[in-house]
């Protein structure tokens, strides 16, 4: 009988698999973009539904075919820019050379998350920050989101810090003091058909044996009948003489945070447009869309109501950003209704 070979399972390029620290994602990776404005957007999961589209692919074998392609829908309600960070590169990679906040136009909830600053005189920060204009290395805007707009039951903001496009710092700082203390919307950032790259945290899913977690074979023959088939059946050599960190166990399952590349966006649509997505009954365990939304191609992680990121692809130079000719949106109700 010849020896069984097999690939180890589970890959250990995502250890360690444990909760991440905030559900918030954080992008530590921003593309370089030209044109000036935000590098990326964020919306909650409000669930799935599919849409028939044009088949646009160049050489597919069904182009210009009607496919029934699966998507996900985002509510994506207006984000506020509430501030601007400044870096400087030093040997230890960038660090934050100050911050300007803004006065106005802010979430009353936003108090909840942060200690909102008091008046201050922000046209003497801006210019204090043009006028060092050669220490910066890098801009930044700080956003933060409104859930009290959506379906979603909470109402503390998220705060993150989205990247700013643009040529030069300067325009970039431009840009960056221009939205200070404005709405961003969807269709300010992104273009439907663009392909994006979705950052979120994925469902977790408790602790879970290594058949599950890692798919580690079942063990066969008479000792699966004896109840004891769901195991790992070695978990390591005489030499070394230690259970190695690569080997399959039992552990946190879910709950990570992932990024998913080039998920393409096939409709923005704004509050006057919900009608054509909303089901009867609403999303289940989400409700009904009220903002502006957004349905990318194929699924997203996280469950419904997480926040996800979307940023602009940094692995899409061949990709075709053509926008997507949708000539029909599945609104059946998934309540039975």
């Amino acid at each position: 009988m010849t020896r069984h070979h097999q690939p180890r399972k589970g890959s250990v390029a995502f250890s360690p698999r444990k909760r991440v620290a905030r559900e918030t994602p954080r992008v530590s990776t921003w593309p370089e973009v030209e044109e000036t404005g935000l590098l990326g957007f964020a919306g909650y999961k409000v669930g799935m539904t599919h849409v028939t589209a044009l088949d646009s692919r160049k050489g597919s074998p069904t182009e210009n075919m009607e496919l029934s392609v699966p998507c996900t829908i985002l509510e994506a309600p207006p984000l506020v820019v509430l501030g601007i960070r400044a870096y400087t590169k030093t040997t230890y990679g960038l660090k934050t050379l100050t911050d300007v906040l803004a006065n106005d136009n802010l979430d009353d909830e936003l108090s909840r998350k942060i200690s909102v600053p008091k008046f201050e005189d922000i046209e003497a920060k801006l210019e204090n920050l043009r006028n060092r204009i050669d220490e910066i290395d890098e801009v930044r805007v700080l956003v933060h989101t409104k859930p009290k707009l959506t379906s979603v039951p909470k109402k503390k903001p998220e705060v993150l810090e989205f990247g700013v496009g643009g040529k030069s710092v300067e325009d970039k700082l431009e840009y960056a003091i221009s939205v200070l203390g404005q709405e961003i919307t969807p269709k300010d950032v992104f273009e439907e058909g663009e392909f994006t790259d979705a950052i979120a945290t994925t469902k977790g899913k408790g602790v879970q044996g290594p058949v599950k977690r890692f798919g580690v074979r079942i063990q066969y023959g008479k000792a699966a009948r004896s109840g004891i088939e769901r195991h790992v059946g070695s978990i390591g050599p005489w030499t070394p003489n230690r259970t190695m960190w690569t080997v399959a166990m039992q552990g946190q399952m879910g709950y990570h945070k992932r990024t998913e590349y080039n998920k393409k966006l096939l409709k923005i649509g704004d509050e006057s447009e919900v009608d054509l997505i909303n089901p009867d009954g609403g999303f289940v365990k989400y409700g009904l869309v009220k903002n502006n939304y957004i349905i990318v191609k194929g699924s997203l992680p996280g469950p419904s109501k997480r926040l996800v990121v979307l940023r602009k692809g940094v692995r899409n130079a061949s990709k075709d950003a053509t926008a997507p000719e949708i000539s029909y949106i599945s609104t059946t109700s998934r309540q039975g209704v």
